[in-house]
């Protein structure tokens, strides 16, 4: 078998698993579900299960442990010229435009997160390890240092929150919003520094 056909089936079991978990949440609710419905709902054993993720709830969430190494590959390959703000804004167009391709998916996700709260302190963690290995990249394209220069860490954190926020509103409104639009929106808002809605 050669590498890349390898690699095709590990991702297409990978995401047989996410799907699998997240259609059984749907139907059943998060405690009503285990690894072992989840793999055979995806035909695998639970032992393969777990060489693909360590829990059900990462499972349900599917998050790609490769997402985060490839933002940072866009970001530090977005044109010198640019600020880090205007790479970073472009990179993460690039993300919503690809999540809003996955017209079922990211929906069920989204979802299936907000029926299940308990979801969102895995999330946060995800997001948290992202938003460092993020501010590492950004500190190094603007000559500052993590922990020491706040524009770093502050900078990624603000790329997620624009990116949470335009999927809360994406969510909210029925998923009928451009996604990119709404985290451009959120983008333009921010440069702008965050003016007062006008009544």
């Amino acid at each position: 078998m050669t590498s890349g056909l390898r690699e095709r089936k590990k991702l297409a079991t990978r995401l047989a698993l996410h799907e699998s978990a997240l259609r059984l949440v749907a139907e059943r609710g998060l405690e009503h579900v285990s690894v072992e419905d989840i793999a055979a709902r995806a035909d695998v054993s639970p032992r393969t299960f777990f060489n693909y993720f360590p829990s059900k709830d990462d499972a349900v969430l599917g998050l790609d442990p490769d997402a985060v190494r490839r933002q940072v590959r866009e970001f530090t390959d977005r044109p010198a010229a640019e600020s880090p703000v205007e790479a970073l804004r472009a990179v993460t167009r690039g993300q919503a435009e690809e999540m809003a391709g996955e017209t079922e998916l990211w929906p069920l996700r989204l979802t299936v997160i907000d029926a299940h709260p308990a979801l969102i302190g895995r999330l946060a963690a995800v997001f948290g390890e992202s938003e460092r290995v993020l501010a590492e990249a950004i500190a190094e394209r603007s000559g500052t240092r993590v922990g020491l220069d706040v524009y770093p860490t502050l900078l990624a954190g603000v790329a997620g929150v624009a990116m949470r926020t335009a999927l809360h509103r994406w969510h909210a409104g029925g998923f009928t919003a451009s996604l990119p639009a709404l985290l451009d929106e959120a983008w333009t808002v921010l440069a702008a520094g965050l003016p007062a809605p006008r009544r």
